[in-house]
């Protein structure tokens, strides 16, 4: 059966028990789109090719200038969108099994509780996904593609990594698999027709929710044929912190060799053209569902968010490219929001993360976010224009490294530990490539305080006033009083959770910090986010 079939007769058979002779549609809760993409930065210039979406949904809304991730990862951050938790709270540390990346004791714990399982439950909507889930998704040892996590009324999802030909799709727990014909096949297209059959065959008597996650801009970056010749001029930004020593930072960062070869330099910068161009098919995504939502006269009650997992770099520091680590060019991401209340072309540059997508698409179906354990805070005051909101000056960023005992093949000299190398031996990712960051922004401060899991404690330290690139790692010169403030939240990382999470930062005059909320053997460092039981 097609998806438009399956959507027909459950839409007929939804209007059977919903709408008795006679009955008219009575005002219901704005329905809610969340638009993913996968890798999508915001500091190198990864909204440039969207002109479609920037007029249909920035100039429309409202652009946070200032959105973060708590982990530069897919499958942690996904999870934190998901519950609304940091990764301390919801145990999602990195991309595997092992990490808890879509596992039995992940679908046990923490699916049942997610934002859209409350919302079909809790608040009676009728929710939609399509597209990357969790990257281990559909593995054997976790259910495989039969599993269709609760809050779904209907499910199309890519089997783990993102891909744009040659996949598999759960359709609502039915494995689907599709080839490499482009009229047919080309995910991100796919996903936007299965998101029109959905808006034109769902029961037009519950409010909706809709998650479209694209694959684009992953790699392996294929775009669509007709976009292939695009941005034929287009390189990676060289910026203050391309292609330049990480001096003063962690090892791992200091690995890396400068200058880059030429062929690392143009395998970037091929690498930079090709994520715009699988971009140009998101916003043809973009544009069809607002085109569609208007014709059904449902745009002006619908929300429409757009943002990314994870930030991604192409050069800095000479890392060629990937995401994962501390800095904003792999923390910060791109959040776009129309909607009912929503005055257009704004900006917004308070402290805001991906925990918060949750708590504020719960808070406009009515939810009330005190029945919660979400760490995340509600955005409708800011989206509304509440200038009288209090709100955070900081945000915790945690990540735990995928490196292993052995050997990496490509690079045996390094030694164990290293992962994700490139064939000239510079390695993205390390076992000990764990650590835990604050990230202050306020009135008076733009800084950044990160604290690695290792044998040397090893400190990052960044004024992003006077040093908006990270290039120097000021943890040596800064005022200890300072330090020692910003290093508080590190250390009620393993106790805050939901509702102390959302108080005021330690830099906000209402900060009054609990010493009952330290470790009790403080000097202990060793995996901060995962010292929570489960």
């Amino acid at each position: 059966m097609s998806p438009a079939a399956l959507l027909r007769g459950l839409a007929l058979a939804a209007l059977l028990v919903l709408s008795p002779a006679g009955a008219t549609r009575r005002a219901r809760r704005p329905n809610v789109v969340l638009i993913l993409t996968d890798d999508q930065d915001v500091c190198l210039g990864g909204m440039t090719p969207l002109k479609k979406t920037n007029a249909l949904i920035a100039q429309m809304g409202m652009t946070f200038l200032n959105a973060y991730v708590p982990s530069a990862l897919c499958c942690p951050s996904r999870a934190s969108i998901l519950t609304g938790k940091y990764p301390h709270n919801h145990h999602v540390v990195n991309n595997t099994l092992e990490g808890n990346c879509s596992s039995k004791l992940w679908q046990k714990i923490q699916e049942p509780y997610t934002f859209p399982a409350l919302l079909k439950s809790m608040c009676g909507y009728q929710t939609f996904f399509a597209g990357k889930y969790l990257n281990e998704y559909g593995a054997e040892d976790a259910g495989g593609v039969g599993h269709v996590p609760p809050g779904w009324s209907f499910w199309y999802a890519l089997e783990k990594n993102s891909k744009y030909y040659n996949y598999t799709l759960s359709v609502n727990g039915k494995a689907r698999r599709h080839g490499e014909n482009y009229s047919v096949d080309y995910l991100t297209d796919v996903l936007a027709n299965m998101s029109l059959d959905f808006l034109e065959y769902k029961s037009n008597f519950e409010p909706f929710f809709m998650m479209i996650s694209t694959p684009a801009p992953h790699s392996p970056w294929t775009a669509a044929p007709q976009y292939t010749k695009c941005f034929q001029n287009v390189s990676a930004p060289r910026n203050s912190n391309f292609n330049i020593h990480g001096k003063n930072k962690h090892w791992l960062i200091r690995q890396a060799k400068t200058p880059m070869t030429n062929s690392s330099i143009q395998f970037l910068d091929d690498a930079y053209r090709k994520r715009w161009q699988t971009l140009l098919s998101v916003d043809d995504l973009v544009e069809k569902l607002v085109k569609k939502l208007e014709l059904n006269g449902e745009l002006d009650n619908t929300y429409i968010f757009y943002t990314s997992d994870n930030g991604f770099h192409t050069g800095q520091f000479s890392l060629p490219i990937d995401k994962r680590q501390l800095y904003e060019f792999d923390i910060k991401v791109p959040l776009l929001v129309r909607g009912p209340g929503i005055k257009p072309n704004q900006t917004n540059k308070m402290l805001v993360a991906n925990i918060d997508l949750g708590p504020t698409i719960l808070d406009i179906a009515g939810y009330d976010l005190n029945k919660t354990q979400m760490d995340g805070m509600s955005l409708l005051p800011l989206l509304r224009g509440d200038k009288n909101e209090t709100w955070r000056s900081d945000f915790l960023v945690e990540y735990q490294g995928e490196g292993y005992n052995g050997s990496n093949p490509t690079c045996p000299g390094l030694g164990p530990g290293v992962t994700h190398c490139f064939p000239d031996c510079v390695c993205e990712d390390s076992y000990n490539n764990t650590y835990a960051c604050v990230r202050t922004l306020s009135t008076s401060w733009d800084l950044q305080y990160c604290e690695f899991d290792d044998q040397e404690v090893f400190v990052e330290v960044y004024n992003l006033t006077a040093d908006p690139h990270q290039i120097n790692n000021i943890a040596k010169t800064i005022d200890q009083e300072i330090l020692e403030k910003m290093e508080l939240p590190i250390n009620d990382a393993a106790v805050l959770f939901g509702a102390t999470c959302r108080t005021p930062g330690v830099f906000d005059p209402g900060y009054r910090f609990d010493p009952r909320l330290m470790f009790s053997n403080h000097g202990v460092r060793a995996r901060r986010f995962s010292a929570r039981p489960l």
